[in-house]
């Protein structure tokens, strides 16, 4: 991953909290809870994520918030909102460009307990993050006409495929899923695919498959169990990983990252659900496991294990799961529950 993981589970290590608003502030006093009483390493610093537009339409400033991740090197991130189609530009999109956390990083697995259709999911979704139609390149060329326009890049799709292939390696994953829409953009998703190529050679421990994303869909909702590592464009990624999320319960059970070569941001897929804040409902299972994921990129491994285990039981005996799961604890409750189930 990066140089962060060069860090010893022996050591505490200063991290950055971003708490969010919404229901951002309860998943993430419930995850600081669960990861003290596991025995985790980390001092941390707390910043606000309130946007400030600046003398420009539409410019967010972010630079204390960037600054901060910058001397940390990894933060934990709840959920923020973004309005859409006017006001103030995403904050979440904001980070990734100004920290370059150029790899989305999302594992989606079926959580025991929890009834859905599919109960063999264990799959990675890896997306590029800094490209494609997300570069935000767009203008209106007549009232009435509007072009996007789409961004591939060959440094971007090796540096994407680079990080999918050794994660997989990493992880004892055996399969890379290329998904892609060649047959259509031969330029654009050509490269990206031609680029994954050429890098997979180094891998030959590894398989790689060839999805178009239309067919890619449709395997995933019928089989997910055939898939292992997802690799993907920025906005493929970016549908894909809420369609798998809802493979197995929803994105209030999946973890997410955003990683790069200095900095990493881990942070619950969700949104900020302003309906339910402050009403003590929330489902802090996402950013939960965002933040085991965080101490395993840390190395802090034994303490991850031991709060993945804690949630897995609670899940496993159903007594104190929250509404969205059928059930009728509160966070606070879940979060006890979770607690009291650290070996």
């Amino acid at each position: 991953m990066n140089a962060t993981l060069a860090r010893g589970n022996s050591m505490t290590v200063k991290v950055t909290l971003i708490p969010g608003d919404g229901i951002g502030p309860e998943v993430s006093s419930a995850t600081v809870r669960l990861l003290e009483a596991a025995g985790a390493k980390i001092e941390w610093i707390e910043m606000p994520a309130t946007p400030v537009v600046g003398r420009r339409k539409g410019e967010t400033e972010m630079n204390p918030l960037v600054e901060a991740i910058r001397k940390t090197r990894v933060a934990l991130k709840g959920p923020i909102t973004t309005p859409v189609g006017v006001g103030h530009r995403s904050i979440n999109v904001a980070l990734r460009k100004s920290l370059d956390l150029y790899a989305n990083l999302r594992p989606v697995k079926h959580l025991p307990g929890v009834k859905t259709p599919f109960e063999k999911v264990d799959l990675i979704i890896v997306r590029e993050n800094t490209e494609d139609l997300y570069s935000g390149l767009e203008h209106e060329i007549i009232p009435g006409v509007v072009e996007s326009l789409k961004v591939i890049t060959e440094r971007a799709s090796k540096r994407i495929a680079h990080f999918a292939f050794d994660y997989a390696r990493r992880m004892g994953r055996k399969k890379v899923a290329a998904i892609h829409k060649a047959n259509i953009m031969k330029l654009s998703d050509g490269l990206f695919l031609q680029s994954i190529r050429e890098v997979a050679l180094e891998y030959p421990e590894i398989a790689l498959e060839e999805f178009i994303i239309d067919n890619c869909c449709m395997q995933l909702v019928m089989r997910p169990e055939r898939f292992d590592v997802l690799l993907l464009e920025n906005l493929y990624g970016d549908i894909v990983s809420d369609l798998c999320a809802g493979l197995v319960g929803g994105l209030g059970l999946v973890p997410g990252a955003n990683i790069g070569e200095d900095c990493s941001v881990f942070e619950a897929v969700h949104g900020s659900a302003p309906d339910i804040a402050g009403k003590h409902l929330a489902n802090p299972t996402a950013m939960m496991l965002s933040a085991i994921l965080m101490l395993r990129h840390l190395g802090q491994n034994e303490v991850a294990d031991r709060a993945e285990r804690a949630i897995h039981r609670v899940y496993r005996e159903g007594k104190h799961l929250t509404h969205d799961v059928g059930g009728k604890a509160t966070t606070d409750e879940f979060t006890s529950a979770v607690v009291d189930a650290l070996e």
